[in-house]
């Protein structure tokens, strides 16, 4: 007497779905009983309710047969029911299979791409607060002031006394206009004299103190033109001064600029106005706020990098020119915009691909293009809308099996088109 014994809808799933290793591992025949698999199908739907179309290669290899088979290695060819692919490009997953293979799935939000920029630099003196102090004729320093390179100034503090005979001339031309009794009411002669000492760079403190005293100095004190640091002295007592030799140059640290250099790659997502965060490496722990104020027009070939001017306040002078500081630049816009989890993008480089979930098991492969990646998420510009579910885990799997069943379809089509050639060209020979 045999009896018979019917392996369920568990072991049918893993014959289903390619484990066929585990259905062989099942001897037919248990001391007089008969085993036969149940050929549910993975939804649960019974055997009789489907039919069966093909049956393909358990490895994934691009070969199906209409009957049932073994491939080399003695594993079932696994069945193809009707209804589980469509002529849409989607898929179809039993919910058994998208269990086991951890599929997940997440809707299309509005998020902030934002990436972190990070960019060494140094502190530079800003070019718009930096004075020299150079003579216009030729000039002799009587005595110069207790102030050396690296020395604070204060706007209006005397630095030298310079001799000039082009100044003197000048002066006493100045003082005959404004004092003589045919002159001094025409305004027009006094207004001649004085713009000569202006364009000599006489000093307008040394000019006022001219129309009060009514004489002529015979040296002029020449004083800081404003509040900062000596960068250079080259003032010596006695020495002899030609027109145009620097003798002093100042500058103002109170505002300065941080220099830094970001990689080209990162360029796009900076925009002029963006809050900066500048950390000194002489101050660790301390913070200096600033913000974007000139991209330069030009890409360094050696390094691929683009140089960023950064305006800084430096109040208390702690930032000194040529400081090593880093940037961090907040890169990308801060309005939100459509974007999807770093791991649903599917990109091999020339195609960018995410899986939609269309409910039901079903689950479609769709192209979209890509904008600006940050935090975990990159920016949809084309392909999907809001709302949309798009795979997050698991999604390589389901792309794979979308693949598979492409080329099994093709396979089969072109299959099936060979031999409905081949029986028509036997002219119905036996």
């Amino acid at each position: 007497m045999t009896r018979a014994i019917v392996i369920g809808a568990a072991a049918a799933s893993f014959a289903a779905a390619g484990l066929a290793i585990f259905a062989d591992r099942l001897p037919s025949k248990l001391a007089g009983y008969t085993v036969s698999y149940a050929a549910a199908a993975e939804s649960g739907t019974p055997a009789n309710t489907r039919k069966i179309k093909y049956y393909r290669n358990p490895m994934g290899l691009p070969d199906t047969s209409p009957t049932p088979k073994k491939d080399s290695m003695g594993m079932d060819y696994i069945p193809v029911y009707e209804g589980e692919e469509t002529d849409d490009g989607s898929i179809r997953l039993s919910p058994g299979r998208i269990q086991r293979t951890g599929v997940k799935s997440e809707p299309v939000m509005l998020h902030i791409v934002s990436t972190l920029v990070r960019a060494p630099g140094t502190i530079q003196l800003d070019e718009r607060r930096v004075s020299v102090i150079a003579m216009r004729a030729e000039s002799y320093v009587q005595k110069v002031a207790d102030v050396t390179t690296g020395s604070r100034v204060t706007k209006g503090q005397p630095l030298m006394e310079i001799y000039s005979p082009a100044v003197s001339s000048a002066a006493a031309e100045y003082l005959a206009t404004i004092t003589s009794k045919t002159t001094a009411t025409i305004e027009s002669y006094g207004r001649g004299s004085r713009q000569r000492l202006m364009n000599l760079d006489v000093p307008e403190s040394a000019i006022a103190t001219m129309e009060k005293t009514k004489a002529v100095p015979i040296v002029i004190e020449w004083s800081a033109p404003r509040d900062g640091i000596v960068l250079e002295r080259n003032a010596i007592e006695g020495m002899r001064a030609q027109p145009g030799d620097v003798l002093f140059r100042v500058a103002d640290t109170s505002l300065v600029w941080a220099v830094v250099d970001v990689a080209e790659r990162d360029v796009g997502g900076v925009a002029v106005g963006q809050p900066v965060t500048v950390r000194a490496r002489s101050f660790p722990g301390r913070i200096f706020a600033g913000k974007v104020s000139v991209i330069y027009p030009q890409v360094n070939r050696e390094t691929r990098t683009v140089r960023l001017r950064i305006e800084l306040d430096n109040a208390d002078l702690a930032l000194l020119p040529d400081m090593y500081v880093d940037a961090d630049i907040e890169a990308g816009s801060q309005d939100p915009v459509l974007a999807v989890p770093d791991s649903s993008v599917l990109d091999t480089g020339n195609r960018q691909t995410v899986i939609i979930d269309k409910g039901g098991g079903r689950f479609e492969p769709r192209e979209v293009k890509l904008g600006h990646r940050g935090g975990g998420y990159v920016e949809i510009t084309q392909g999907i809308s809001e709302d949309d579910l798009v795979v997050t885990s698991a999604n390589f799997l389901i792309d794979a099996e979308s693949n598979l069943k492409a080329a099994l379809k093709g396979f089969s089509g072109a299959g099936s088109a060979q031999e409905t050639s081949s029986t028509s060209g036997m002219g119905g020979r036996p």
